[in-house]
């Protein structure tokens, strides 16, 4: 499901998605938006296979069910989103062109270990995966997709059993290790120099983590030298976890905070799906991240006679509901928004109330004293 957050926040909760994608055969997993194709979509489920959707449409235009024989542990895009890579539970990394349905590279017990890995693409188009040793020692790899015969790193840590998982800041090149159940982030930077995974230090806490969310980074703190905000899941609640670099000067750090990836979509889904391919539109955080004003998400469901020549005049008839429907959809939003409205104004109405008994009470209380 597809869901549209308002553009002042939620203040209610959602029942209503703006799509629902029906394509998996069963429990689906993974989501990830295309880094720079607007409304692409993929998913990947437990029937081991990868959906890939135009949003816009609803449609699932690129099935890829015939590549993994095993449950996938995830999936990640590359920077301009032309190549996929996987980690699956048959203990193989595959780099994917979607586009081409076919495997470019992979590479067999990338990590020997049964327990879970990971695969992430970086800036560069290398791979970096964390699993286990056959020992069950927690490693961590890096990869060029060109020639996955031996690793370009590989780095062994601990004999810990949680999963670790990556989260990458292309702009500086650092890479955040999570641990499931760990209680520690550590951070490693990659380089185009022997060791190539450089560790930089570790983050501890007392209390484990269950799981970990990662702020973008145009959500940072630029007053602050913030270059990563991670949020971290405890049994009954989400912490945040802050990291800056300290420095004396109040001004803009432009070495911490090269320009990044926007939001704005680089190409249209029609674009990539015809093949086209481009990089992600970058933004500076100088003066903080400005939000610029939300595209709604309209699902259009194709019309398939809209492809078949106008025999006669029966097309046209059928066309007609369809502008009924745009125009009652519309009346019901123009409604809706009125309610909105006017519940807004009630609960000003009550709030005023409230300030103004309170004071009346204050007042009673003094009398009576």
């Amino acid at each position: 499901m597809v869901w549209q957050i308002p553009e002042s926040g939620l203040t209610l909760s959602l029942t209503e998605p703006v799509v629902i994608l029906e394509g998996h055969s069963k429990r689906v997993g993974i989501v990830a938006w295309h880094p720079t194709a607007r409304n692409v979509l993929l998913s990947a489920g437990c029937d081991n296979a990868i959906i890939i959707w135009n949003v816009g449409t609803g449609e699932a235009l690129i099935n890829l069910d015939d590549m993994h024989s095993d449950m996938i542990y995830n999936v990640s895009w590359n920077r301009n989103g032309s190549l996929i890579c996987t980690a699956s539970k048959d203990k193989k990394v595959r780099v994917i062109d979607p586009r081409k349905q076919e495997i470019v590279a992979e590479k067999e017990k990338a990590h020997e270990g049964a327990r879970p890995m990971r695969a992430i693409f970086l800036a560069d188009g290398n791979v970096f995966t964390t699993g286990f040793s056959r020992m069950s020692e927690r490693q961590l790899a890096l990869w060029n997709p060109k020639n996955m015969q031996e690793p370009i790193a590989l780095h062994e840590m601990d004999t810990s059993n949680g999963v670790l998982l990556p989260f990458y800041d292309p702009d500086t090149s650092i890479i955040y290790l999570c641990g499931k159940g760990d209680s520690s982030i550590r951070y490693f930077e990659i380089t185009d120099e022997s060791p190539y995974v450089h560790y930089l230090n570790t983050f501890s806490s007392k209390e484990p983590q269950r799981g970990m969310g990662y702020m973008p980074k145009r959500g940072l703190d630029v007053n602050k030298c913030e270059i990563a905000r991670f949020f971290k899941l405890h049994e009954r609640k989400c912490e945040p976890i802050i990291m800056t670099v300290p420095r004396k000067s109040d001004l803009f750090q432009d070495d911490l905070y090269p320009d990044t990836a926007g939001p704005e979509a680089a190409l249209e889904a029609e674009e990539w799906f015809d093949g086209k391919n481009a990089d992600p539109i970058l933004i500076s955080l100088k003066h903080g991240y400005i939000p610029g004003k939300n595209r709604d998400l309209k699902v259009v469901k194709k019309n398939i006679l809209d492809s078949k020549p106008t025999a006669n005049k029966k097309c046209d008839l059928i066309n007609v509901p369809k502008k009924t429907a745009d125009t009652t959809s519309v009346q019901s939003e123009a409604k809706l928004d009125e309610i909105l409205k006017e519940i807004k104004s009630i609960k000003d109405t009550i709030c005023n109330q409230d300030e103004r008994i309170s004071k009346l009470e204050q007042q009673m209380a003094k009398i009576a004293a």
